[in-house]
């Protein structure tokens, strides 16, 4: 009877532990398939951060032509404006002469022309006035020549300007496009990233649990194998290994303090150009700037020579701790940051130089 009870439980054991070690089989996660969602979806991303930082590239590309097309076409309106005021001097010259001429006393001249002593001083007398009037025609004709080549290089180059201001529309809208559709991608791929986190802990436990039961199992086997009745008390206890704890956090570096004496000085002189008119490759205030002329202008007053450019500038030292005289920096745009979450800066043309709080996609670098 007791051997007839012995296998009988033996028979129980077995059975029990097979039962166990099927069961977590039936539940894996599918990580491999969630796995390859997030390869694809980052694959994504990463064709369309290369796709932005070709537009960003052509973006300060762009600028560079802009403010080499806006100083060319200050110096031809300078240039316009001094030819004009130089025809109206020869004008006034030429006026003068005529009155002298004819108005007081154009007989008079003729006279003189009559009553030379010799034939040759008659000649003398008659081609001093025909060289006035050839002179007069010749500086009204080279005024008129010069001023519609002026005037053409003006209008050839506002033409010149348009076209780069409307490429640099379709280049900021094409980077508006990338960046919505790149920020939503980034989120599919920390959800795909969330998910497989927990698939991957989930298969994690349940192999663990797998292991447990399996060594339950073969405790169970060595137990019926000793042919004892008696209870024996088992202290067997696996110990599951201690779970990985992430490691990381942001480690953004960290500008050093530089000279706030200088940096005082930065803000002051940007400060001092609130109100300066947007003018593409505008170096003057009061006249006219445009962003990275206003930065490249407010360093200079300190001392400092920084880039002329967005670009360069945005490639620069970056801080993680921005301070007054830091250079606010977006693909394409510049200012200088003054504190509290604002920024002086030249936004666009129609505009003046101004007071923002910062906005979009940004960062700083430190020149002084």
């Amino acid at each position: 009877m007791n051997r007839l009870n012995k296998l009988t439980r033996m028979l129980v054991i077995s059975l029990l532990a097979g039962s166990m070690v099927i069961t977590p089989v039936l539940a894996a996660p599918d990580v491999d398939s969630i796995q390859q969602q997030k390869d694809a979806a980052q694959s994504q991303v990463d064709s369309l951060q290369k796709q932005l930082n070709e537009t960003i590239s052509k973006i300060n590309s762009l600028e560079e032509d802009l403010v080499k097309t806006g100083e060319e076409i200050t110096k031809a309106t300078d240039d316009l404006a001094a030819a004009e005021k130089k025809a109206d001097q020869q004008y006034e010259d030429m006026k003068l002469r005529i009155k002298y001429m004819y108005e007081n006393g154009s007989g008079a001249d003729l006279e003189k022309i009559f009553e030379s002593e010799s034939f040759a001083d008659a000649l003398s007398q008659a081609e001093y006035v025909q060289n006035v009037h050839k002179y007069d025609r010749q500086q009204l004709e080279e005024y008129i020549e010069t001023k519609e080549q002026i005037e053409e290089l003006k209008k050839t180059k506002e033409e010149q300007m348009n076209n780069l201001e409307k490429q640099q529309a379709e280049y900021d809208s094409q980077k508006a496009s990338l960046d919505k559709t790149l920020t939503e991608k980034k989120d599919q791929v920390s959800n795909l990233d969330a998910q497989l986190q927990a698939a991957v802990a989930q298969a994690e436990a349940e192999r663990r649990a797998a292991e447990e039961k399996a060594a339950a199992e073969q405790t169970a086997k060595e137990t019926s194998s000793t042919n004892r009745n008696d209870n024996n008390d088992n202290d067997d206890t696996t110990v599951a290994p201690p779970a990985n704890k992430p490691s990381g956090g942001n480690s953004g570096s960290t500008g050093g303090s530089g000279n706030t004496s200088v940096a005082a000085a930065i803000v002051s002189a940007a400060y001092s150009c609130l109100g300066t008119p947007y003018v593409w490759g505008g170096n003057t205030p009061g006249v006219g700037l445009d962003c990275s002329g206003l930065v490249a202008y407010a360093y200079a007053q300190a001392g400092i020579s920084v880039p002329r450019f967005s670009g360069s500038l945005g490639a620069g030292p970056r801080v993680s701790n921005p301070q007054p005289g830091d250079v606010f920096c977006q693909p394409g745009h510049v200012g200088i940051y003054i504190g509290n979450g604002q920024v002086i800066h030249a936004p666009t043309e129609g505009e003046v130089v101004k007071i923002s709080n910062v906005w979009g996609n940004y960062w700083f670098t430190r020149w002084w």
